[in-house]
């Protein structure tokens, strides 16, 4: 499938189908933790980059194919947002199912009214908020000229003041960047100005392009659960598993998740593992006979080995 892929598991959305959007890497921030990689040029026009027909197929067959699905999620390969019309996919897949409607997005066009008015039918949306300072946006963010932190804040603000469903708000901890005392207490003032429903810490467990980008120690961690939790009911950052299980073809299956952010070669085996549970060498035949095929490139983070999609 082009656009749907998943279900992945994790923490906050359980299994959770995936339904990219966007043409990478569209996004109109440069953040400097981003699992794709710079932004080469900002965009910053509201387009339908794919025909919704197309994705609500996708979708569909996803829905019949009988795997366990949580949430349908609405991501992008850059600022989801950017997808014109990703309002009338929200209402047309909850025709289809039950199944609740999630949307991740950096909230940087939330200042615009037609931005907002398309997400008010979605269970949950979450937004960014990674910094509660100018100069901490622009360093982390690294927004297209004119989108500053104030405008970013008020976008949230109004949106909150408009939305009715479930406002998750995601802070990106980055260790010696938004990680002080001082800091954090910014982020949650910000947070509090906002009053989400739940506040999602999370940190760049995923290779980032950017060598300066580091884990956050585990006191720096507690004490920011700790701060931050004082604002609203707070998710800490535990990692999720993938499951592969009910993939009909698992080789594309892998393929169309690290297109969207990379997979450490752990949790990849143990993903296989689960699917020939009686033949104990069958997941490392399988994740060497995907290697090969030169689909996937090697990277490290923290010690650990992530598959990414090889560029072509």
């Amino acid at each position: 499938m082009k656009h749907v892929f998943g279900p992945v598991s994790s923490k906050r959305l359980g299994q959770s189908l995936g339904v990219d959007l966007l043409p990478p890497k569209s996004c109109t921030w440069n953040c400097i933790y981003c699992q794709l990689g710079r932004t080469r040029a900002y965009t910053l026009e509201r387009k339908e980059f794919y025909p919704p027909e197309d994705i609500l197929l996708e979708i569909q067959e996803a829905l019949h194919s009988g795997a366990r699905i949580d949430w349908i999620t609405f991501v992008g390969s850059g600022e989801t947002m950017l997808y014109q019309g990703i309002g009338r996919l929200i209402d047309e897949v909850k025709k289809m199912t039950d199944i609740p409607v999630a949307v991740i997005t950096n909230g940087s066009l939330f200042s615009l009214p037609e931005v907002r008015s398309e997400l008010l039918h979605a269970d949950a949306v979450l937004p960014s908020l990674n910094a509660g300072s100018e100069e901490l946006h622009q360093r982390i963010s690294r927004p297209a000229p004119g989108f500053t932190f104030s405008l970013h804040l008020e976008g949230l603000r109004q949106f909150r003041r408009e939305y009715s469903g479930r406002l998750w708000v995601e802070v990106m901890l980055l260790g010696g960047v938004n990680d002080s005392d001082e800091a954090l207490q910014d982020i949650a003032s910000a947070l509090r100005s906002i009053n989400p429903d739940m506040v999602h810490l999370v940190i760049p467990t995923r290779p980032s392009t950017e060598k300066d980008v580091l884990l956050p120690d585990e006191e720096r961690i507690e004490r920011a659960a700790a701060i931050l939790a004082e604002v609203a009911p707070l998710v800490h950052p535990v990692k999720g598993s993938m499951d592969l299980t009910r993939s009909a073809d698992l080789l594309e299956a892998v393929t169309a998740i690290t297109l969207r952010h990379p997979v450490q070669q752990r949790e990849l085996l143990s993903a296989l593992e689960a699917c020939f549970p009686d033949l104990p060498d069958k997941a490392a035949e399988t994740l060497s006979a995907m290697f090969a095929t030169g689909r996937f490139s090697l990277i490290e983070q923290g010690g650990e080995p992530y598959w990414t999609k090889r560029e072509a």
